[in-house]
This record gives C-alpha cells, structure tokens and sequence, in this order.
C-alpha cells in the first residue's frame, strides 16, 4: 500500500509499504478514505524529529471501512464504515472505566512515561503506524472506532477522529458561565471549533485571536468576535479591557509549542534540533523549553477567578511560568490530550441533521490526494494559499 513516511526535518514521503494486517483477536484493517492534517502533525515535520525514525507512518485522523476484524471484534463488521480516534484506548482498564481514555493503562507507553498509544505519533506514543495511508491496522477494534451512518460526505464525521472532540473537551474545560465571554488564542483547526462550540454551549460571547486573515475571516462567517494580534501591542490588556476591565470568563490555548513571537523558545527548539537524535530526546525530555507567548498571554488576559484551557500541545520540562500571579488571581488550569471517546456520544448526534450547527462543513480548505502529501504538509506549515485544513485521500 501507499502511505507518507517520515524521512526527516521537513522531509515527508509517500511511498510503498506492507499492508496492514490483523496480529491480534482485537485487531480491524480499516480501508482509509479521508485522512486529514493535524497541526500537531506539523510538530513530528519540524520540532519532534529526535523521536521518529525513517520510514515511520505519520497520520491520527483517518475515517474508513471496515475491512476485516479479528475474532475478539464483535461489534464491528466488514463494510462497517467508522471514524478511528487518535488516541488507542481498550475501554476496559481503571483509567478507561473513568472515561479517561487517553490515560489508558492497557497502551500506556511507560518507557517513556506516556500515557495511551497514539497513531502515527512518535516512540514516545508507542510508534504505531498512523492512518494517512491507504490501509490502518487498528488496535482494541472492539472499543475505539465509532460507527458512523453508511451516508453522508465523510467531512461531516471525519473530525470525530480528533479536533472535534478536543475542541469540545477544551471548552468544557474552560467551563464558562452561562452568558459569560469565552477566549480562543489561535484560530487553527481546533481555535476554529473552540469558538463555535463556545457559542453552541451557551456563551454570550467568543472573541477568538490570531494573526492570519483566512483564519480571521473564517472565524467571523461563524459569529465569532476577531481580533488580530498583528496590530496590537499588549494582546491581554486589548481583551481586559474589551472585557469590562477585568478580561474574559475563560481562555483557551489552541495554539501550543510552536507560537509565534517567542524567540527564545524559538532559539531552544532549534539547538535541539541540531543534535544527534539521542541528545535531542534528552534535551527535550529535561530541560525542553516552550514557546510560551501564547500561554502567558492566556493567563495574564483571563479575569480573576477565571479558567484557562489548554488544548494546543506542549512538551518542555522547565517551561517558567508566573505563578505568583497565577496564585494570587485564583486562576484554574485544565489541560490533557482529548478523551476522544468520552465525548464522541454527545457530538455525533450534532453531524447526522440538515443544520451543520458546528459548521463542519466550513472548515477544510484543501482536498488533495495523498501523492500531494509531502506538499500539502509544506503549505500548511508556512499558511499558504489560505490554507486552514488539508484532507487527504488516498
């Protein structure tokens, strides 16, 4: 089969590799038709490089048709067609009994001190071959893919896979009180959901921030309040202040490790980078430093007694933080990789009507075939051609 393999720094392929194939009772080969993207994905092309190794399937957001099932797969049928989360949870462990599904002890990468298996995500998630290839073997097929209608265009269910339900999980976090001003810093894929899933849950007001006009543009033929970071000079005083002067109810973090306008963080990425693999892990793993503009920002520009979400990923051991001022304000912090499962129920019902209330419909900009994959990647990365969201099809 064909599938994009990691060869390097920016340097991603398309090429022939075995095909998948059931090696456990609780195994399904699904047959991929949508993959999509991830921003996090833009992190294993540039930053994270140290834990792939040449010729490792990237992907964790595919959706397809059931193929083949092990015996220990009851609930899944070929012909079946599912969305796969990206996180691998077996549904049955302590963690997975309390709904945390992405702190599964059955995948748990306790070598590295991780928590649940992710899809083409990394040694330090388990290294399992990812889903933007033609064919994905999926493990614990007897809990993780949701079953989808048989109809409808796969962009209608293919976001349950990841950045549908970590937006709802993140504005669940951020928890903002009926009639009260949620904040998304970064208007990506997952700011894009935040903001109207802040609204679909009942605050009065979204304000949602970037610098890139697409995204910008995007967010406003939702409803959603703008503002560009580009042309202000002190971004948590602008909301504060936009806020009666004490700043919004919640704020969310979309954003992560790679923000713009942190260049020490920046600086520190880089020298990593420039090391040999087991050098870099080391550096990352015990004194890796963030870009944390974006994240200070969320904290300074959140009201006293407020929430502040974190669903952008971050990887740094001895990233400072104010915590002084967070103390003395009372603020409350949430963060994790998304309990894909936990929330599926409660979305799926809002994909299936004729109203698209989450609009997504309106969020991928890019259709390509996976052969367009090494290029699609590099126009996400630098927001070319107004690109927000690349689907590819193998």
């Amino acid at each position: 089969m064909r599938a994009l393999t990691w060869h390097g720094k920016r340097d991603v392929r398309v090429e022939e590799v075995p095909d998948p194939r059931i090696e456990e009772p609780t195994d399904a080969v699904v047959r991929i038709t949508s993959t999509a993207i991830c921003g996090s994905d833009l992190h294993l092309y540039e930053v994270l490089g140290p834990y792939l190794k040449p010729g490792d399937i990237l992907g964790h957001e595919p959706m397809g048709i059931v193929e083949e099932v092990g015996a220990g797969v009851t609930r899944l049928k070929p012909g079946d067609r599912v969305v796969v989360p990206f996180n691998i949870s077996c549904g049955d462990c302590w963690m997975c009994r309390r709904q945390l599904y992405a702190q599964c002890e059955t995948t748990q990468v306790t070598s590295e001190g991780k928590g649940a298996s992710l899809f083409g995500y990394t040694s330090l998630y388990g290294s399992v071959p990812g889903g933007q290839a033609e064919y994905l073997r999926v493990p614990y097929a007897q809990f993780g893919p949701v079953k989808i209608p048989e109809t409808g265009a796969d962009e209608r269910y293919l976001y349950l896979s990841d950045i549908l339900p970590t937006a709802w999980q993140a504005v669940r976090y951020a928890d903002t009180p009926p009639g009260g001003t949620l904040a998304v810093f970064g208007l990506g894929p997952v700011g894009q959901f935040c903001a109207r899933i802040g609204r679909h849950l009942g605050a009065e007001r979204v304000i949602g921030l970037d610098l890139v006009p697409e995204r910008l543009e995007m967010a406003r033929r939702h409803g959603i309040e703008t503002l560009d970071v580009s042309e202000l000079e002190d971004v948590p005083a602008t909301l504060v202040d936009l806020v009666d002067g004490r700043g919004p109810d919640a704020v969310i973090d979309a954003v992560g490790m790679e923000a713009h306008g942190a260049a020490s963080g920046k600086l520190a990425q880089a020298a990593a980078g420039l090391l040999p693999d087991k050098l870099a892990q080391t550096m990352t793993d015990k004194v890796g430093v963030d870009r944390l503009v974006v994240l200070k920002a969320a904290l300074k520009a959140v009201r006293r007694g407020g929430t502040v979400s974190i669903s952008g990923v971050y990887g740094g051991e001895v990233d400072p933080l104010p915590l002084m001022e967070m103390f003395d304000r009372g603020i409350q912090l949430r963060m994790g990789q998304c309990h894909v499962r936990r929330w599926t129920d409660e979305i799926t019902p809002l994909l299936s009507g004729d109203d698209d209330p989450l609009g997504v419909e309106d969020l991928r900009t890019h259709r390509v075939p996976l052969a367009r994959a090494p290029q699609a990647y590099e126009m996400f990365q630098q927001k070319q051609d107004g690109c927000v969201k690349v689907v590819l099809v193998p």
